[in-house]
């Protein structure tokens, strides 16, 4: 059988030069990495994918997808995903594997009974440097929305501002994901404190058109449906301008130009009442 012959005589290769050959291995990658691993894990590393590529190779397989190589992915997919936790490019993740063929290169085309198994070699080389690769992309977009959910919960904050009062400041743009966070925030807060009113602050809104006009909608609807009464606060001129020209309508939903006419609002709802005291003469 053709690639039990390969695999054979890459074993015997393999095994005579092991050691020399992991440590070329290692330091090549090493440099790759421009030394922001550690000289010690990157051999740990490299020497427990390679005796996994040998024991894989002692199947009498040479394809990477075949379930002999399971633990040569299972290894490259925690170095793809370190590299990629780390900050690493994915040609710097893909050069752990494909370096290994540098190393093998000379010994397997210096001889013309060789040059078939090192074709055989670099094709699961390459075999294992794609799939480290795909591993990476899916680790990488695994960050990218973790931080994106991350930061959709710090831009939308909800605060107690009075005995029964809650308020949304948000700042940026409100599209749809961002409204369902709104949303569940604002209700969970409603539920904690037992608040009967909530101020949706849109200072820090840049624009108001019809869809983020839906969205403030949609969350006023769902604090009613609690049982709440909600205030949107920030109508600044432009914004009142943009309202009328879309020809949007709020409907019974109360608006004010700033928080503080909104919370003065919502105060006078809940029952509470708030007055000025005059500074006493002689005080200073």
């Amino acid at each position: 059988m053709p690639g039990k012959n390969v695999s054979e005589r890459l074993i015997g290769l393999l095994s005579v030069r092991g050691e020399n050959l992991a440590a070329e291995w290692s330091e090549l990658v090493t440099g790759s990495l421009g030394g922001r691993v550690a000289r010690a894990e990157v051999e740990r590393e490299s020497q427990e994918i390679y005796t996994a590529l040998v024991a894989a190779l002692g199947e009498g397989s040479v394809d990477g997808h075949d379930e002999a190589f399971g633990e040569v992915r299972a290894l490259l997919t925690e170095l793809s995903r370190n590299r990629a936790m780390q900050g690493f490019s994915p040609t710097e993740t893909a050069t752990s594997v494909f370096a290994l063929k540098k190393v093998l290169e000379s010994s397997l085309t210096g001889q013309d009974n060789d040059v078939e198994a090192y074709l055989e070699f670099a094709g699961l080389l390459d075999t294992l440097g794609l799939f480290t690769i795909d591993v990476y992309a899916r680790t990488r977009e695994e960050l990218i929305s973790a931080q994106a959910e991350q930061l959709l919960e710090l831009s939308t904050p909800v605060v107690r501002l009075w005995e029964g009062v809650i308020g949304v400041p948000l700042v940026g743009t409100l599209d749809s994901a961002r409204t369902m966070v709104v949303m569940e925030k604002m209700l969970q807060e409603l539920i904690d404190t037992g608040s009967e009113q909530a101020i949706i602050d849109i200072t820090g809104v840049p624009a108001v058109d019809t869809e983020v006009a839906q969205h403030l909608l949609k969350t006023v609807v769902a604090a009613r449906l609690m049982g709440a009464e909600c205030t949107i606060s920030g109508i600044r001129p432009q914004i009142a301008q943009t309202i009328v020209a879309l020809g949007i309508d709020f409907g019974d939903i109360v608006t004010k130009a700033t928080l503080g006419d909104a919370l003065r609002h919502a105060l006078r709802r809940s029952g509470t009442t708030i007055s000025r005291t005059a500074p006493q003469a002689g005080l200073r």
